[in-house]
């Protein structure tokens, strides 16, 4: 059962945490309402791959309710949270390249029912989608990090553990190969 909109606006994060810990599950449903679409858009773009996303996803939410009482400021739970998923992401990477088992860089990422989108051109989206994918996986992160959630390179660093210069670094890169395979598909005889 969703919570109702009003709980979701109303209560902040840190009430919420409170709520949970408290003994209250249902709350914590709340939280991951309120974080469910913007985290799975990131890892949807990040992984390339729907299953892999919901995966990462459900990971990150049921290591966030085990490790809730560990999170130092419950009004930032959802950077809290985030942090979790960047790293579950991370993982899903590395088991599926020890698999062999990596998407194949011209997929694009499939969408359905269960991350929602914000309507668009779709052939457009598309053609941005594949170009995503075809970045290399540090260029991509950066990349969705710092324009897509929109992070300082504060919040990056401390989301990646990568320092601010490195950071800054992969997002030019990755903003100027994004552009490059933009600009490939467009020039590209149809």
């Amino acid at each position: 059962m969703e919570p109702s909109a009003s709980l979701r606006d109303v209560e902040g994060d840190a009430v919420l945490v409170q709520r949970v810990l408290a003994g209250e599950e249902a709350a914590y449903g709340a939280l991951m309402a309120r974080y469910q679409g913007r985290f799975g858009r990131y890892a949807t773009h990040l992984l390339g791959d729907q299953h892999e996303a919901e995966d990462a996803l459900q990971e990150a939410f049921v290591r966030g309710y085990r490790f809730l009482h560990q999170c130092e400021a419950p009004e930032r739970v959802g950077a809290w949270l985030f942090r979790i998923l960047v790293n579950r992401c991370r993982t899903a990477r590395v088991r599926n390249r020890r698999r062999g088992q990596e998407v194949p860089v011209e997929a694009a990422p499939e969408h359905d029912g269960a991350v929602a989108r914000p309507p668009a051109d779709t052939g457009w989206r598309d053609e941005i989608d594949r170009a995503l994918a075809r970045l290399p996986h540090d260029l991509r992160e950066a990349f969705l990090l710092k324009h897509v959630e929109e992070l300082s390179y504060e919040e990056m660093e401390q989301l990646t553990g990568i320092g601010i210069s490195a950071l800054k670094m992969r997002v030019k890169r990755g903003c100027d190969r994004l552009r490059d395979l933009l600009q490939e598909t467009h020039d590209a005889p149809r």
